[in-house]
């Protein structure tokens, strides 16, 4: 397989994750809390925060436990169509003049609802600005509304998010670029500034084990973000992306792989951090690169600071 834009060399060590909340199920009044956590997590020595996306909502979001929709059985989307959410690469350019060093990044992204040449232009800029500190972690969503809303067919969705990605890298990568494909032709085009990584941005591929995301993951991936079954069944999610990924050409020991540590309550239903990160060294085995703890972070920037460095100090003692 040929090699393309959009991959990074595996870390040297475990790495740890958090998402913070760029959503709100009413109005937040303000958005303190979340810069307060993305500056405690630069300071704290977190490795890379995360945001999501939604840009616009319809009025079915239990489509999001439809799994033949996108969705994954069981779950449920945290807001109603009123919730408020901010669009991530708008605020992760805003955090990373609030940062110096933590990683930012989407999980994900829907990024055929923009323009690839915008897109592109969006993620070079942020890239440049943050130092080379942004991966793009992209997938293609479960609500047929947000396509609709964009004047986009929701069926095709799989084949315009690797059209976006497709022009991406190229832009990113060629000096004078070209480019032709069913959906658009360009030839003799400049877009400056390159990402400042090399190779460009990262990309994070979202999905399931199935041939549409294992091939999307396979051509573009510097990592999987596994959704579904795969979250599910995470060994077995993880072994399964493996043999796709042999059988499509691309060396599999290549590709990160991120996840959420499961939660272990104590007694008062409070989550028992030592007894979370226990589980850490087990998943380094299985594969996982990038792990995501789901601890709530406590408002105010110390607070927040201190309860992340807790974090830190516990999962690095537990991974070495």
């Amino acid at each position: 397989m040929t090699p393309l834009l959009g991959r990074q060399a595996l870390p040297a060590r475990p790495q740890l994750t958090i998402q913070p909340r760029n959503f709100a199920a009413d109005d937040p009044g303000g958005w303190d809390r979340l810069v307060d956590t993305a500056v405690a997590a630069d300071a704290a020595g977190i490795d890379r925060i995360i945001l999501s996306d939604h840009v616009v909502f319809g009025e079915n979001p239990e489509a999001y436990a439809d799994p033949t929709r996108g969705g994954t059985k069981g779950g449920r989307q945290p807001t109603g169509p009123d919730g408020h959410w901010l669009e991530p690469l708008t605020t992760l350019a805003f955090l990373a003049g609030q940062t110096t060093r933590v990683r930012l990044g989407t999980s994900i992204l829907l990024a055929a609802l923009r323009r690839p040449v915008v897109l592109a232009k969006t993620a070079a800029t942020l890239d440049v600005l943050s130092g080379g500190r942004f991966d793009l972690g992209v997938g293609v969503g479960w609500q047929e509304e947000e396509y609709t809303a964009a004047g986009l067919e929701f069926a095709a969705r799989g084949r315009q998010l690797d059209h976006t990605l497709e022009v991406c890298q190229t832009l990113w990568g060629q000096s004078r670029a070209s480019y032709e494909s069913p959906e658009l032709s360009f030839d003799g085009i400049h877009a400056m500034p390159k990402p400042l990584q090399a190779g460009g941005v990262p990309i994070w591929i979202g999905g399931t084990v199935q041939r549409r995301s294992m091939e999307r993951l396979a051509r573009f991936g510097s990592g999987w973000i596994p959704w579904g079954p795969a979250v599910a069944d995470l060994k077995g999610g993880v072994r399964a992306m493996r043999e796709a990924l042999g059988q499509l050409g691309r060396d599999p020991a290549t590709v990160q792989v991120t996840s959420y540590l499961p939660a272990i309550m104590d007694s008062d239903g409070v989550l028992d951090l030592a007894a979370t990160v226990t589980a850490a060294p087990t998943w380094v085995e299985l594969g996982i690169t990038d792990f995501k703890v789901p601890m709530v972070v406590p408002a105010g920037l110390g607070p927040a600071t201190e309860a992340l460095t807790g974090l830190v100090e516990a999962f690095r003692a537990a991974v070495g």
